[in-house]
């Protein structure tokens, strides 16, 4: 076993979505009409206002653990900019989730229980730069926006087949990018402006001197990497000895 580990100076500077103590949102908390046991059921929360559901304070909408269960995204005040929308039932993103949101500038998601997001529902989102999608059951990714600059999607269920090699090329400005905890046998092209990659606890069994750099050349340094994870994967550092010649750091982490 050889322990390479990342110096102390360059430690982690993302910790993986925690649930927040904070109080639970439950519509009980606000006067509503009192109904008989004979009279109307209690309403679901896709029938009631956003802003009785969660709060809404300047531009932020926080929606968590809310209670009547959330189960499909709200609709959003036209000039939100962040939502947080954690520890919910939400099951799938449609389209029209997000449609018209320019303003939106991160999305999280994270702790719901999304098996499916349909293609277009984050690629008209011209400013959004943060989405984290971690603790869901997703298999497959969508287009994603080229505004991003950090992307996490830690603990879900995401296959090669379902994230395309080229699925971040494009996004230029992506600096932190989380896959831990997939079950992913490949590494996907990974674009020049990321600092950080975890790719932790997949099932990657090999890689090749072009995954992180550019094959033979020695004059290729790639200054903007800092931080990668491969450890909990079945491939063996020692048989691909040229892959990190191109990094200031090896990979952190423990390995065969």
């Amino acid at each position: 076993m050889l322990p390479w580990i990342l110096s102390s100076a360059a430690k982690d500077e993302y910790m993986e979505a925690r649930r927040p103590k904070r109080a639970i949102t439950d519509i009980s908390d606000y006067d509503l009409p009192e109904t008989s046991d004979t009279g109307p059921a209690s309403p679901k929360a896709d029938e009631l206002p956003t802003c009785l559901l969660c709060v809404c304070l300047s531009g932020s909408v926080y929606c968590e653990e809310v209670n009547p269960d959330m189960t499909v995204v709200p609709a959003l005040p036209k000039e939100t900019a962040y939502l947080y929308a954690r520890f919910n039932k939400i099951a799938k993103i449609r389209n029209r989730d997000f449609a018209d949101m320019a303003t939106l500038r991160r999305i999280d998601l994270s702790g719901n229980l999304i098996s499916e997001i349909e293609d277009g529902a984050f690629s008209k989102l011209p400013n959004l730069e943060e989405l984290s999608l971690a603790e869901n059951r997703l298999t497959k990714l969508p287009t994603l926006p080229t505004k991003l600059v950090l992307f996490n999607a830690n603990f879900n269920n995401l296959k090669t087949q379902g994230v395309k090699a080229t699925a971040f090329k494009k996004l230029t400005r992506l600096a932190y990018l989380y896959l831990g905890n997939n079950e992913l046998t490949a590494v996907p092209h990974l674009p020049e402006s990321l600092h950080v990659v975890h790719l932790h606890n997949n099932k990657i069994s090999a890689i090749t001197d072009e995954t992180f750099c550019k094959g033979n050349t020695s004059y290729y340094i790639r200054h903007n990497l800092y931080q990668v994870r491969l450890d909990g994967n079945p491939v063996k550092l020692s048989q691909h000895p040229y892959s990190f010649v191109c990094l200031e750091t090896l990979p952190v982490g423990w390995y065969n």
